[in-house]
Parts: structure tokens; sequence; C-alpha cells
């Protein structure tokens, strides 16, 4: 059977950090014949060569090519393409891993959609990804109608018929975004390009040790000397216009502006940012005309006017300023409807703990700087505007797997609100973003359902050019703490299960039972919220949408002897209503302690949950509802050993340094 894909990765002393990576491969749901993995060995001086060699010789479709090192991915990556045998090629780092089934959905949808070019969902695992190129499926994508300029990684699958027709080759030699060049002019000669963001395909992982290439500090010559090179691309396939305008904004905006705001300027020493900016003002003076500048956001206009005037130090000035902007959120409602979680919250940018604050001039809205006049004159100079478009201002709340980092943006209605500054000058307000957004855990994973496990909530701000992620949760209105309750959701049913981080206090979701958040609420449960009349009566802070078929356990902690009963769950009031009416007659003369069977689709059988509440059952079948202990499991001592967990893991980590040294 023909190869389907060749997956080429390059490696460089990967240490156990490739593990993650071989395992994905291995994992693949395409057959092993329709797929091949090419380790291109870069002169490897670690163990890995011999880990290859081993892997080769007992999976016939895992290749390894050894080679004298280069001193970057580029030749590494253009021999694993001259060997690759599949109709597809896809790149992938030696640290990162890829999606179980990514290699076949890539390639159905490739193949689907007749593309030349594939772009599959990522996830930043420590290091940022595109997020508004996955929002939707794009089956017919391209630079003109989806910001795929945003993401220029060569992490990707390409069709080989047309990198070869092409001639498409990485740059090679030790030198910096020699993927931006090679994915650029795929791009643009590309006759379609499809975006898969309904899977999560490729997992892009910063290491413990921050070793990978990309965040090592550049030479700004060299660099900004590479990256002419791709702007060189974009001049060779364009015509001068808004669309050369629109790709080089890109470059402008990532590679060159934003290096130069708040403390991602202030980090770097004093010497060393000035000969960035620098490097920088030759570029912009050299390429970027004002149709590029004009596209940019209030915010990164004011920046690239200080580059264009030369002034460095009203640039310092302004970064120290930026890096005290922080969003601050407060949650305001949290509530369950029909199986799907409802949440209100407000937004709003604070700078050194105060409101942000805009003014108003003649009845425009403009950005309030503290850069002094003369700054000012000579921003307007540059032709940049201070103009500040907060009709546009946006707040989404997304949803981020733990253990992925995978995100997914959740439908919101946002009410921008104009409140009056509190300064004295009649003519500054704040902006206040008021949004309620609904999460439905069948749904809220781009139209699947949310995976086993936690997910923490985060709102992201976008404002005149300041996008800022923040949690949610930790400041909160009090009702939303009474409130708080899992809920049976979806179908089959599983118990989703909002929570409080610990120490934090943010708003994460627990789903499936992953933590033993719910075995704490339901600890809280008295003898006096039980009846018995025959039955068992019992008020748990959890919703359900419709009755619910559950079982209890019911077990003598002297003997040992288990009792199961059906129960249901049935909506009352702000909970459920808990019930039963097991056999009285196998329960006389012992004391029981009582637990909830909750049903789970990850498990065959239910999920047990001791209730703080027991029953002790006389000789004549007399029943006495008793308080029992129910210390949820695996939180004994956790507050106690998270300072060792965390010194171990400071261990495991320098072990690994020393290893990968």
């Amino acid at each position: 059977m023909s190869v389907k894909v060749s997956v080429v990765i390059p490696v460089y002393n990967p240490g156990p950090y490739i593990e993650d990576c071989i395992a994905s491969l291995l994992r693949q749901s395409l057959p092993d014949d329709e797929y091949e993995a090419i380790f291109v060995d870069d002169g490897s001086t670690d163990e890995t060569p011999d880990r290859l060699d081993r892997l080769s010789a007992e999976h016939p479709h895992m290749h390894v090519i050894h080679q004298e090192p280069s001193g970057w991915s580029g030749k590494p990556r253009n021999v694993g393409m001259a060997a690759a045998r599949g109709e597809f090629i896809m790149f992938v780092d030696n640290d990162d891993w890829l999606g179980d089934e990514a290699l076949e959905r890539m390639h159905a949808y490739g193949v689907a959609n007749e593309a030349d070019v594939i772009v599959g969902k990522m996830a930043g695992k420590g290091r940022p990804v595109p997020l508004e190129l996955f929002r939707v499926n794009r089956p017919r994508a391209s630079v003109k109608n989806a910001p795929l300029i945003d993401s220029l990684t060569p992490h990707k699958m390409f069709r080989k018929e047309f990198l070869d027709r092409n001639n498409i080759l990485f740059k090679e030699g030790r030198r910096r975004l020699e993927d931006h060049v090679f994915v650029a002019e795929t791009y643009l000669l590309a006759s379609s390009v499809a975006v898969l963001s309904d899977y999560l395909c490729y997992y892009h992982v910063k290491r413990d040790d921050a070793s990978n290439a990309g965040f090592q500090r550049f030479d700004p010559v060299g660099y900004y000397g590479n990256m002419r090179e791709a702007l060189d691309v974009v001049e060779r396939n364009t015509e001068p216009g808004p669309l050369r305008d629109k790709l080089y904004r890109r470059w402008l905006r990532n590679e060159m502006l934003e290096r130069l705001r708040g403390r991602r300027l202030l980090v770097l020493p004093e010497d060393y940012r000035r000969e960035l900016f620098d490097e920088i003002r030759a570029v912009f003076n050299e390429r970027m005309g004002e149709g590029v500048v004009a596209g940019l956001q209030p915010t990164q206009q004011v920046v690239a006017a200080l580059v264009g005037a030369g002034e460095f130090a009203r640039l310092e000035e302004l970064a120290r300023w930026e890096s005290k902007i922080k969003p601050m959120t407060r949650l305001e409602s949290l509530t369950w409807e029909g199986g799907s979680l409802r949440v209100g919250f407000t937004a709003e940018y604070q700078v050194d703990g105060a409101p942000l604050v805009f003014r108003t001039e003649d009845g425009e809205d403009l950005l309030d700087l503290p850069i002094g006049d003369a700054a000012m004159a000579s921003i307007r100079e540059q032709g940049a505007t201070i103009t500040a478009p907060v009709k546009a201002a946006k707040a989404d709340l997304v949803v981020r797997e733990r253990s992925t980092a995978a995100e997914f943006f959740q439908p919101a209605q946002i009410i921008r609100e104009r409140v009056p500054a509190t300064d004295g000058s009649g003519s500054g307000f704040r902006l206040v973003l008021k949004a309620e957004s609904v999460v439905d855990p069948q749904s809220a994973a781009h139209q699947a359902p949310l995976g086993p496990g936690i997910w923490d909530i985060f709102i992201r701000m976008s404002v005149c050019g300041w996008t800022k992620h923040a949690r949610l949760g930790a400041v909160r209105a009090d009702s939303v703490d009474k409130a708080r309750q899992g809920s049976l959701s979806g179908t089959p049913r599983r118990l989703v299960l909002p929570y409080w981080t610990e120490p934090h206090g943010n708003l994460s979701l627990d789903v499936d039972l992953a933590t033993t958040r719910f075995d704490r609420d339901v600890s809280k449960v008295s003898p006096q919220d039980v009846t018995w009349d025959g039955g068992l009566h019992m008020a748990l802070p959890l919703q359900a949408p419709d009755t619910e078929k559950v079982t209890l356990r019911f077990t003598n902690p002297a003997g040992g002897a288990t009792v199961e009963a059906s129960a249901s769950l049935a909506p009352k009031d702000t909970g459920v209503l808990l019930s039963s009416e097991p056999a009285i007659g196998q329960l006389t003369g012992r004391t029981w302690a009582v637990e909830l069977g909750l049903p789970s689709p990850q498990r065959d059988k239910p999920r047990w949950t001791k209730l703080s509440v027991g029953l002790r059952v006389g000789a004549d079948g007399s029943v006495t509802i008793i308080k029992v202990k129910a210390l949820p499991k695996g939180t004994a001592g956790r507050g106690r050993l998270a300072p060792l967990r965390r010194l171990l893991g400071r261990i495991v980590r320098k072990i690994r340094r020393m290893l990968t040294s």
C-alpha cells in the first residue's frame, strides 16, 4: 500500500524529551503501512542515536538517518523531505508530539479539500500558539480570507508533489526564521490551504529547561537579516497594496513592535535593548510603509511612531508604564441551565492597581498615554493615531485543558460600559466589559464534548491593542460561592463540577470526577439533610436536568458486608433529592456507611463517593441517621505534602538538565 504521510523529525540532543514524540508517532490511528516517520539525527552526542537505531529495528515504518551536525533544523528537514515516500509530508520537532488521530484526520481533510497545505489545530505547552486561526474549520483558506500568516511554524502537512514542483526547501545553516521563509512561500503558492480546528493535532512544547532553540536570545543583526528574507518572499509573490501591507504587518507586529513593549523589553539588558531597537528601526525604515502601519492597533501605532522617530528613551518610558497594565476580572454569576453552565463576568484593564483611563476630546475617544507632550507631537508627526476604538473591545471566555493546554473559545455576549473616571478631569472614562458566556460541556470543545480531566477558565481581553489573558474567579460575587454546584450533564451522563483552585481560588471545571472535589462537597451533608420514611431521602449539592438513575452502596465497617440498592436523583429547589428504598431486611442489626455511585463514561462501573451520613439499623428495623467520617480519598495531608512535591519536582528537572547537558 502507498504511504499517505511521511513525518520528518529533525533531531539534535533531545535526551528524554524525544520519548513523548516517539510515543505519539507509534500511537497514530493510521495503519503502520500508511505512514512513516523519518528521524534525521543531526549529529547528536547524547544517547539519542542508539535510541533511534533501536526504534527503527523494532518498527519497520520508523526510519533514522544519521548525518554530521549542520547547526540548525533546515538541512535535516530537507534531507528528510528527499527521503520521504509519502503523498504528504508532516514536520514535527523532536520535543513536540501529535494527537493520536492527527495524521489520519489531517490527511483525510487535505484530500477532501484538495489542499496543498493542511494546518492542524495546535496547543501550546508553555509557549504561544495562534488562537484566532483555529476558531473555526477553514476548508478553503488563503492569506486573503484567513489569518494564516499568524502561523508560520513548520508543524504542518504539505503535499509532496506541490513542494517538489515549486522547489520549496528550507534554507540551511545556522540561522533564524528559516521556517517563516518556507511556510510563507507555501501559503503564497498553494492552490488551497485547509485549516482543521475541530481536533487537536499538534502539541507545541516548551521544555522544562527552556532549551528549545526558539527560546535562546538571538543576535539582532542576524535575526533581522533573516527576517528580510521572509519579507522578500512576500515581495516576490504579491503586488504592492493592501495584501502585501497585511502580510508585512504580521512581522512588524510580532517580530518587531511586540518585542519593544512592556516587560518583554524591560527584562533585557540595557545594551541589548538598544541594539535590538536599532536593528528594528533599520528594518522599519527600509520596508514598512504607511499602509503597513495604518492597519495596526492604536497602541502598536504609537510604538511604531516612536521607533520611526528614534525615540528610544520615550519607548522605554512607555514600556515601563505598559508593564504595569493587567487585566482584572470578576465572576458575577454562575448558574446551570439545562446542562449548560452560564457564566457572567466583568473585565477591565488596570494600571499599577488603578483603572486604565481613556479620555474624550471633541467627541473622539483617545488613549491617555503618560509620555509627555513632546513625544505625543512626535507621534502625530509620524502619522500615528491615538484614537481609542473602545467600541471594538472584546472579552472572550476560553476553556483550557490543563493536561494538554488545548484552548477553545466559548460564545459570549458583551456590553461595553463607559464609567466616568474619578480623576476630576470630566473627560476621562473607564471601559468595563460586562459579558455572559455559555459553556455547554457537550459541545464546548469545538462542537465536541469536553474530555475527562481539569479545564481551567480564562478570560482573553482585547482592547486597543492590549491583548492579555487572566484567570477568572479569584475575585467573585458572594452569591457565586453558594451557586457553585456540579451537574450531571451530556449523553451519556457525566459529572461536570465547577470548583475553586487552591490557593488562588480561580474557576476550573472537573469533568468526569477527575479530582476529589465532589467528595468534599458531599462531605458537608449532615444528618439534618436526611430523612427516613421507609426509604432514604437526602438533599445533595448537585444539579441534574432530569431524574437520573444512580446506585447506593451500603457498607458495614465492622464486617465489610455490602448491599447495593437502586436510587434516583430528582431536581428539587437548588439541588437534587437523592431517594432510595433499600431492602431493610438486609440491613437490620448493623451500622452502615453509604456511598453514592455516579455514572462515568470512562468507567464500566460507577465511581463511588462516600457520604458523610450513614444508617444505624436496629434489630426491629428502626433506622437512625448518623454522622460518619467521610474524608475524601487523596486529600489527607495534601497541604503538608505540597512543599515536598515541589522540591521533588525541582530535583527531577535538575536531573533532566544534567542528563541533557
